[in-house]
């Protein structure tokens, strides 16, 4: 199951938190690998989670991360808790919210997988 950035909205993307360039290995840098936890990654069994723009000494670079579907299912239910309490739309009818609703079907991708 591939899930591409056309389907998840920046807004979502925002609040999947990735590693810091850094703290990832190459595979995870090039998105071979679960951003999370280092699982290889096929364009069948990738989650493409958007361009993220870094800061370097010389100016900026670009990575494009991907994850497993289990580990964005984590990172979408650890969001959704957090942004439901805090969202208007959310509290009044979740049904209304986009962001929620996004959250929550990466939420039941990953438990279907």
């Amino acid at each position: 199951m591939s899930t591409t950035t056309q389907e998840i909205p920046k807004e979502v993307l925002r609040l999947l938190e990735v590693p810091a360039p850094d703290d990832q290995c190459e595979a995870q840098l090039r998105g071979a690998a679960c951003v999370w936890d280092g699982t290889p990654l096929t364009a069948e069994t990738a989650v493409e989670l958007g361009e993220r723009r870094h800061r370097h000494l010389h100016g900026h670079f670009s990575t494009f991360p991907r994850g497993c579907v289990s580990c964005v299912a984590d990172r979408a239910h650890r969001a959704v808790l957090d942004h439901c309490r805090m969202c208007e739309q959310c509290v009044e009818d979740g049904a209304i919210c986009m962001v929620g609703r996004v959250l929550y079907r990466l939420v039941r991708e990953g438990w279907r997988a």
